[in-house]
């Protein structure tokens, strides 16, 4: 039985860490396995938007360490060297290049690399039960999977550190009057929200969801006047689109848009 399921629905992928007994923990080969799906539903033209949450009472509470500690496994010295550790295919770097918006429902709390993977996504819904615990310097490790980029650009630098040094832990409140996640709801509507919120992005025009993503992305790095100019040779392709067409006219025609994706 694989630990991820994936499942297409109205053009809406969703993939669930189902590893319920283990808190939803990452073993090796669920990286393998979650970039694989991350990578399938990218490519997959039926699918607009993505959906990232888990079963039972975690999100997901971080690497699956079990091993580790029997010297197997993740963080093992038996572990692949790091000659032979290809970060391009590990799923926090597909995750950052995928176009495709990204939902993180957090059924319950994520701890370590499952809090990077929550932030990692462009929108999170929060259960009011759920936590984020940054425990990375009380295990001996940093943020090895996008922490240190993330909380900086979303916190700023002092309040990042300050979760980052003392390994804190946020309760749900924190997180969304600090920014980090979008919503808090109660724990049985975290799935029906961002569904909801899915199939409202789903509705747009998918190139220019896809392109405006991009943009955002690149604009993290960007001065303002580079940008602007990325902008607008983004922008002239779109112009020649069914889908801008259909905008226009949906528009005009006072009706709801029937987008193609081309």
């Amino acid at each position: 039985m694989a630990d991820i399921r994936y499942e297409v629905s109205e053009q809406v992928a969703t993939l669930t860490l189902d590893r319920p007994e283990r808190m939803n923990t990452i073993s090796g080969p669920m990286l393998d396995e979650l970039s694989e799906k991350l990578l399938r539903a990218g490519d997959d033209p039926a699918v607009r938007v993505i959906v990232l949450t888990g079963t039972g009472r975690a999100f997901c509470a971080g690497l699956d360490l079990n091993q580790a500690t029997k010297g197997e496994g993740i963080g093992s010295s038996s572990a692949a060297s790091p000659a032979t550790i290809d970060l391009r295919k590990a799923p926090p770097t597909v995750l950052a290049a995928l176009d495709k918006p990204v939902i993180c429902a957090l059924n319950g709390s994520a701890a370590g690399y499952g809090m990077d993977l929550a932030l990692g996504c462009d929108i999170r819904v929060m259960a009011d039960g759920a936590k984020l615990a940054a425990a990375f310097v009380k295990r001996g490790i940093v943020p090895e999977s996008g922490g240190t980029w993330f909380l900086p650009r979303m916190l700023g630098w002092a309040k990042a550190a300050e979760i980052i040094f003392t390994g804190r832990t946020l309760l749900a409140a924190d997180c969304v009057a600090e920014g980090l996640v979008n919503v808090v709801v109660p724990a049985d509507q975290v799935a029906e929200t961002a569904r909801t919120m899915a199939l409202e992005i789903a509705a747009n025009a998918p190139l220019a969801v896809q392109a405006a993503k991009r943009m955002m992305r690149m604009g993290m790095d960007e001065t303002f006047e580079t940008h602007v100019q990325h902008v607008y040779l983004q922008l002239l392709p779109l112009f020649q689109t069914q889908d801008f067409r259909e905008g226009m006219m949906s528009f005009l025609e006072k009706r709801e848009a029937r987008f193609v994706g081309r």
